[in-house]
């Protein structure tokens, strides 16, 4: 009998990925909000009970941090609340857990980079959400693998890569925030970065597993450095030597012309924001050099991570 799983949030960036790849494992059972709200713990656990999962990768989460400042009970039931009772089903059935954290645990007053020891400390409501969802898998006692990342892109969804390229065919000039560094991450590197390590914990064709010495938390993003206005550049650079034909660029761009022909360095200073974000929160990072998407080039060199908005 093949392996169970149980993937969250199927219709994410990172949830389409974990889709495609996971069916090496074992058998998918792929869910969006339509099919299990996880801002209802009974529906939580009823599906787990009904599926019985081998183990849950929980792609989902509420990512909206500015929105999250003004909503932070819906952001506390999905970020919080839903990881604990996953984790608490989870352990009642034997099952182990894969969760994404994200970089906003940290304040980012550290000058170098952050690595799974450091201490938290959040400076806003996303930040707080995420890390009390931590929190509570480790509370639990279940065998788990969190995984925090930052900065993530891909060929659809939501992301820093694709509203530039929107925003590029609609503005001259794009202002774009320069004194901090990052990580960009294809979100396709993390979801195969999580299908490896889960082969290498469920070992054997008995189905033996090995997770006395591997559950914990992990820093997983792409290697090198950047700020997002050489990001910005970059991504138009090589957006002017992409054929239109890519039907994601097409989807990107509406198959519309790229406008953009400045794009001006401003400081985080110079663009407020709902949510205080953290300044230079670095963390090492074992993925090596990202693609920024499939057949558009490579990303610039990125040595640290951070996560901090784009003035657009």
């Amino acid at each position: 009998m093949k392996t169970k799983i149980l993937l969250t949030g199927k219709n994410g960036q990172l949830g389409d990925d974990l889709q495609h790849m996971l069916p090496r494992l074992g058998d998918v059972v792929a869910t969006d909000r339509e099919h299990l709200d996880l801002g209802r713990p009974d529906e939580i656990r009823r599906v787990i009970r009904e599926v019985r999962p081998a183990f849950i990768v929980n792609a989902a989460a509420y990512a909206a941090v500015d929105q999250a400042e003004s909503d932070e009970s819906a952001a506390r039931a999905i970020n919080t609340e839903a990881p604990a009772v996953l984790a608490e089903e989870a352990k009642k059935i034997g099952a182990a857990l894969i969760h994404y954290s994200t970089d906003y645990v940290f304040d980012g007053a550290k000058n170098l980079p952050y690595n799974e020891d450091d201490q938290p400390n959040p400076i806003n409501v996303y930040g707080m959400t995420k890390l009390a969802g931590e929190q509570g898998i480790r509370n639990s006692g279940v065998d788990h693998l969190i995984f925090r990342t930052a900065w993530l892109y891909s060929t659809r969804g939501k992301n820093f890569l694709l509203t530039i390229l929107r925003l590029a065919t609609q503005r001259e000039e794009l202002r774009i925030v320069r004194d901090q560094i990052g990580a960009p991450t294809w979100s396709r590197e993390i979801a195969s970065a999580t299908v490896k390590t889960l082969e290498q914990i469920y070992t054997g064709t008995d189905g033996t597993v090995a997770w006395a010495e591997r559950s914990g938390t992990y820093h997983m993003t792409a290697g090198g450095k950047t700020n997002w206005h050489e990001l910005t550049e970059e991504i138009l650079e090589e957006a002017a030597q992409m054929p239109n034909t890519a039907a994601w660029f097409r989807a990107a761009t509406g198959g519309k012309e790229l406008l953009t022909r400045r794009v001006i360095p401003i400081t985080t200073a110079e663009y407020r924001t709902a949510a205080r974000r953290p300044r230079a929160s670095e963390g090492r990072s074992p993925l090596g050099r990202p693609d920024l998407a499939p057949a558009f080039g490579p990303a610039p060199r990125v040595q640290e991570l951070c996560i901090v908005p784009p003035a657009l």
